[in-house]
């Protein structure tokens, strides 16, 4: 079993609150991402789990051990650091073969494995350069290698491919949930990238200033966030989120430019948060009643397979994504709505409703 436990950890870096009463569990054999923005905490917690830095409270436990007491060294997780840590004196081979020859591996295993990783992050023909001479991609895939060379008890990765252009990523991120599938080992990863968190993880944290603000499967959080800080951290274009007041027919927004009647809707909710691809425009007639207002087309960003409109509602700007390349041009007057069971509500401190 190699699932990896927190419990009320707490790391501080002087006045600095790092991790904070940390709790979580990742389970054995599964690919667990840490998201958010810089500072809030995931480099932190996989140099913790790793033993590079000790908890200043709470236990860490891995396959049910506690290890707050146990060195990296015998904890025995491979990790790939977001500056690399390749040694410049060594080979790209040197480099990988490197933890097999400190445990003294057998030759033709140690050579057998690394064919293997080559061939799967397509570095075979850049081995016998020095790190100096590889471009910052190459780097990153040969200390991705030198990490899945290993036979750990997990692996973790902070943000290792953020160096590779968006092809390489794309097709890495891949192949990395395909080989820890086949691994069949636990993998935490750290990425900055919602697209890259959402593709490749079994479940995800979202993290924000030391906490954690939710936990679960891509799909679920974005469906379903906790709270209005999650609604604004998954999507692209990221949640509208509008201030709202409760007319006498429903909820409003954008000084009346949205209207959802749906009595059922939360009497506590302050905002209401609209995704772009839920949101529906339609030609302005100028024959609606006096109640319902037209938005007016600010921006038009037509992305091929989709359109990223912006609109001006009163005094809020909010985005739609629109399939295809509709015929929308800038100051137009739309009518703009959404279905009420695609509305998300939130309350006085920011939490889902």
């Amino acid at each position: 079993m190699s699932d990896i436990v927190f419990r009320n950890v707490t790391k501080r870096y002087g006045n600095t609150l790092a991790v904070d009463d940390t709790s979580f569990t990742v389970n054995d054999n599964e690919f667990f991402c840490f998201f958010g923005p810089p500072l809030s905490g995931k480099s932190t917690i996989l140099r913790l789990v790793l033993g590079l830095e000790q908890p200043d409270q709470g236990e860490i436990l891995i396959g049910g051990k506690p290890v707050n007491s146990v060195s990296p060294a015998e904890r025995n997780v491979a990790m790939v650091f977001q500056n690399l840590a390749l040694f410049p004196h060594m080979s790209a081979r040197d480099n990988v073969r490197f933890p097999l020859v400190e445990r003294k591996v057998a030759e033709a295993e140690i050579e057998k494995r690394l064919a293997e990783v080559a061939a799967k992050l397509h570095i075979g023909h850049i081995l016998h350069k020095p790190p100096a001479q590889l471009s910052g991609g190459e780097r990153q895939r040969v200390a991705i290698a030198r990490a899945l060379v290993r036979d750990p008890a997990a692996y973790l990765m902070d943000d290792p491919i953020s160096a590779l252009d968006a092809r390489l990523r794309e097709e890495t991120r891949v192949e990395l949930k395909r080989i820890q599938r086949e691994l069949g080992k636990t993998l935490i990863y750290v990425t900055h990238d919602q697209e890259e968190a959402m593709s490749v993880a079994d479940r995800m944290a979202i993290l924000e200033n030391g906490r954690i603000r939710q936990i679960g499967a891509p799909s679920e959080i974005y469906d379903r966030p906790a709270s209005a800080y999650v609604a604004r951290m998954l999507g692209s274009p990221m949640m509208n989120i509008l201030p709202s007041v409760r007319g006498a027919s429903g909820i409003e927004a954008a000084e009346g430019t949205i209207r959802i009647a749906d009595a059922e809707a939360p009497a506590e909710a302050i905002e209401i948060g609209l995704r772009p691809e839920d949101i529906e425009v339609r030609p302005w007639t100028g024959n609606g009643t006096a109640e319902v207002r037209p938005a007016r087309v600010f921006e038009v960003e037509p992305l091929g397979g989709y359109t990223v409109v912006t609109l001006a509602a009163g005094q809020a700007r909010l985005r739609a994504l629109l399939r295809g390349q509709p015929d929308i041009m800038p100051d137009a007057m739309v009518a703009i709505s959404c279905e009420p069971g695609r509305v998300h509500y939130f309350g006085q401190d920011g939490g889902a409703l």
